[in-house]
């Protein structure tokens, strides 16, 4: 269990820099100045791909700890 967790939180804290873009809005983006469109549609797409993860985990954590607590009682 104390492997899981360690591998779970390696996993959380060692991230890279991801700049996510399709073709066309990256070609757009490119052409402006100062970038400052192009590092919010980055964000935007960061955000919006977490969010499905995120609620995977949550629902796959409430699964275990139901499971768990029946097993213990």
């Amino acid at each position: 269990m104390k492997k899981v967790l360690f591998i779970i939180l390696l996993v959380l804290l060692v991230t890279l820099d991801a700049k996510a873009q399709c073709a066309m809005c990256r070609a757009v983006l490119e052409s402006e100045e100062g970038q400052t469109a192009a590092e919010g549609i980055n964000n935007g797409i960061i955000y919006l791909m977490a969010i499905p993860y995120i609620l995977i985990a949550g629902i796959g954590y409430a699964i275990y700890r139901k499971f768990y607590k029946t097993k213990s009682a």
